[in-house]
């Protein structure tokens, strides 16, 4: 079915947009905005159940803590994470504070019951660097080797690569669902076959994923699964980890303080079960509730069938522009069918830094510079270390896409006269 992108039924749900018709948002891999609802949603908690879940026995701090297991059972059905008979395995999802942290837990927490000195940690080039230096340190601490995926020409990690990678001595695969520069999609299916036929452990990170797509960590073959609200039009400040119970149970917590403890004495503690034993102090509760709101908003009211054919013809105009500008050069695949919600380009002679501060003029909002992607960008020669990403959501139309072209040409003809 075709889609009309010069209409746009989504903007007047995101108040910031709705109120500003002048900026064209092209920065949502980054973060996203936010509809009116997930504003809503965070002032009702404040006013109709504000408490400190898990701690009172009073009817507002037990809304407060029904409200979290609400949300921690509506993710585990939003990314597959069930039993048997589809039940969500609401205990398995653990929050963060954002993707670095959850990637961080496994790494500090999971990482050292399992790896050992000779033991490699697979993971790809063109992983965001939350997914890539805490392995680094993981390696380092107990002598492992870091061993890199490293994609065709056209960003796709093939299946000779992963043959040749994942191997016998290998323990952990880590990998990105989506590149935060490139936006190909990687195999993590075939990745996760390949790492557990060799009886090792898969983390993905689905930051970039999650607010594209519809996610299904079984089908992935996913041991751990990561993502932030504030991406998938939630809060800030909310990370999710989900895990395979018998990993999480036999992790030590990362954190600890309140509430993370079954019993303390005055010698040692006995940590609570999972999730709790990795959630010390008091969460927030208001954002995990919005977070809720922003998930049922993304899956339900717009759908992520309506979400990837709107972004991928989104895509597809911007780059069928870009090829008019014979002065712009695309970083990544040159079909636009395997860019998901990202495309990142140079302009020839210009700083990225540059073009993004005189499109800004024009109320144009790109992100430059190198996206904690370092290494990928080392990998592929891109000079300077820097790029500029444009990145589409739903709520983007083809008015945004024009702004955006047109801004590059005022970048061009005020350098180039």
């Amino acid at each position: 079915m075709a889609v009309d992108i010069h209409a746009n039924p989504y903007k007047q749900d995101f108040p910031l947009l709705a109120n500003h018709p002048e900026i064209a948002f092209l920065d949502s891999a980054a973060t996203a905005q936010r509809p009116a609802c997930v504003l809503d949603a965070s002032r009702h908690f404040y006013e109709t159940m504000n408490a400190n879940p898990l701690r009172g026995l009073y009817s507002l701090s037990v809304e407060a803590t029904e409200a979290i297991a609400k949300v921690r059972a509506q993710i585990a059905a939003l990314i597959g994470a069930v039993d048997d008979a589809g039940n969500p395995l609401a205990n398995d999802v653990v929050f963060t504070r954002n993707t670095s942290e959850s990637l961080n837990l496994v790494a500090k927490s999971f990482a050292p019951t399992v790896l050992k000195a000779g033991d490699e940690v697979v993971i790809s080039i063109m992983e965001h660097h939350s997914n890539l230096i805490p392995w680094q340190q993981a390696c380092r601490k107990v002598g492992a080797t870091l061993v890199y995926l490293r994609p065709d020409d056209q960003g796709v990690i093939t299946d000779d690569e992963i043959a040749a990678k994942i191997g016998p001595a290998t323990k952990i695969v880590a990998i990105g669902e989506v590149s935060n520069v490139l936006g190909v999609r990687n195999p993590v299916e075939k990745i996760a076959a390949a790492a557990h036929a060799n009886g090792a452990y898969v983390v993905v990170d689905g930051a970039q994923s999650t607010p594209h797509m519809a996610v299904d960590v079984r089908e992935l073959g996913a041991d751990f699964f990561a993502f932030s609200a504030h991406k998938a039009l939630g809060p800030m400040g909310i990370g999710v980890l989900w895990g395979k119970h018998e990993l999480l149970d036999q992790m030590p917590p990362m954190l600890t303080g309140g509430e993370m403890i079954d019993s303390v004495t005055e010698q040692d503690a006995v940590w609570a079960p999972v999730p709790e034993k990795f959630e010390a102090g008091t969460q927030d509760a208001a954002s995990i509730y919005a977070t809720g709101v922003a998930l049922d908003y993304l899956a339900n009211t717009v759908g992520y069938e309506a979400v990837q054919g709107r972004e991928q013809a989104l895509v597809a105009y911007l780059m069928q522009q870009l090829a008019k500008l014979d002065y712009v050069d695309i970083i990544g695949p040159d079909d636009p069918a395997l860019h998901h919600g990202v495309v990142s380009f140079n302009v020839r002679g210009i700083h990225p830094h540059d073009v993004a501060s005189i499109m800004d003029m024009s109320g144009v909002c790109i992100r430059a510079g190198h996206h904690c992607a370092q290494p990928l960008l080392t990998w592929l020669g891109v000079e300077n270390l820097a790029c500029c990403r444009a990145s589409v959501a739903f709520y983007n139309d083809a008015a945004d896409i024009d702004a955006f072209v047109a801004g590059i040409k005022q970048v061009w003809s005020t350098f180039n006269g």
